[in-house]
């Protein structure tokens, strides 16, 4: 059974059986009238990519303590309601289901990847529930199949499109002459960032090779790229898979440098690969924190150290905006009513965050830099800017 058809049997299923006020009308948006705001996140807080989930709901769970700190959003104090979607389309669309309906959330933030979105999708749709991924990159997840913008779909990252050509550029301005590409082929997002990859790289592709989502043994894949003697591997997919390739890869004696997207982007693929190995290695981010940053990007970075106990990545920044862009939008509408909050939201303009100012287009993506950072010994050494055309 499709992910589609699947996720539309779960939803009509669990609307019925939801016992809230609002399930004789799930398709209406309206909601009871709160003392407080109800936000609801959908995420990863185990399985596959656990490693995203967790640091995007301690991010999440920041942002609200300090708002509510500061008297809340209108007035309201905020109450954060969690679930753990496992890493699973399936419970994906039982928590979203859960959030919207038994506890009538007025926005749904996550889930963290394209795979998970494209399951709370049809929720977010039937119910009117305006929801904000961090991190979700695939291209068309905020369009209809005919290229229409959905209506209450929004994200905080850039996208596929827009990483894969970028690191396709930064390739080609690095000068490497001959590429392997090593895909995801179970994922949108491996497929499409390899093809924007190859749409923009001027030099030869020697070898495209594809793995399956949680494989762990690459050597075959590596000798025939080793073979190849190319300069840059291009890695397009998530760092679950990526840090064992890398670990492998150097192993057997492939100095090449790595490329890879914003699927790199966590301390866990540093512990998979190894520290030493994690050398000539380049990928995409979301923002870079430093001594020139904005002094609201160093207060994050030292209040989510202090809170957690741990450096924040960009998924933790990614998520820690995506709260903000809903507190924004509530009280740029005065309001926490989904339709009120979806149509501040659309309207977003110059929003400050920690990942960069930002406005959000007519297809709900953001207008944003984005950067690549180079590690080295498992430490980013060095970043470099690239800005939309």
């Amino acid at each position: 059974m499709s992910i589609k058809k699947f996720v539309l049997l779960m939803m009509s299923a669990l609307t019925l059986g939801a016992c809230s006020s609002r399930a004789t009308q799930p398709a209406s948006g309206e909601q009871e009238e709160y003392d407080t705001i109800k936000i609801g996140g959908n995420l990863e807080l185990s399985g596959g990519v656990s490693a995203y989930g967790i640091v995007q709901n301690n991010a999440i769970k920041l942002a609200i303590d300090e708002k509510n700190a500061q008297g809340g959003v209108n007035g309201k104090q905020i109450e954060y309601e969690e679930y753990d979607n496992k890493s699973a389309p399936e419970e994906v669309t039982t928590g979203a289901a859960r959030l919207v309906d038994l506890e009538d959330v007025a926005v749904l933030l996550g889930p963290a990847t394209t795979g998970s979105v494209e399951a709370q999708i049809p929720i977010s749709l039937q119910s009117q529930t305006p929801m904000i991924t961090p991190t979700a990159t695939g291209d068309t997840i905020t369009l209809d199949n005919n290229g229409k913008t959905l209506p209450e779909v929004f994200r905080t990252c850039f996208q596929d499109s827009f990483q894969g050509a970028a690191l396709g550029a930064f390739a080609n301005q690095k000068g490497f002459q001959k590429a392997a590409i090593i895909k995801d082929n179970g994922s949108d997002y491996g497929q499409n960032l390899a093809d924007e990859f190859k749409n923009t790289y001027k030099g030869e592709i020697v070898a495209d090779e594809s793995y399956v989502t949680k494989e762990t043994d690459f050597s075959a894949i590596l000798t025939n790229v080793k073979r190849q003697n190319a300069d840059v591997i291009f890695v397009a997919g998530y760092y679950e898979e990526a840090g064992p390739l890398i670990k492998q890869a150097r192993e057997m004696g492939i100095q090449a440098a790595i490329l890879g997207p914003d699927g790199f982007g966590n301390e866990e693929i540093v512990n998979l690969a190894g520290k030493k190995n994690f050398t000539d290695i380049y990928y995409a981010a979301h923002f870079v924190a430093d001594e020139n940053s904005p002094q609201r990007t160093k207060d994050f970075m030292n209040n989510y150290k202090a809170k957690y106990g741990t450096e924040p990545d960009m998924f933790a920044a990614l998520a820690y905006d995506a709260a903000y862009l809903a507190f924004d939008a509530m009280e740029r509408a005065g309001s926490d009513k989904r339709e009120d909050v979806r149509q501040a939201l659309e309207e977003t303009k110059d929003f400050e965050g920690i990942t960069g100012t930002f406005s959000i287009d007519d297809k709900h993506n953001t207008v944003k830099t984005a950067f690549i950072l180079e590690a080295k010994d498992g430490k980013v050494v060095d970043s470099t800017a690239i800005d939309p055309e």
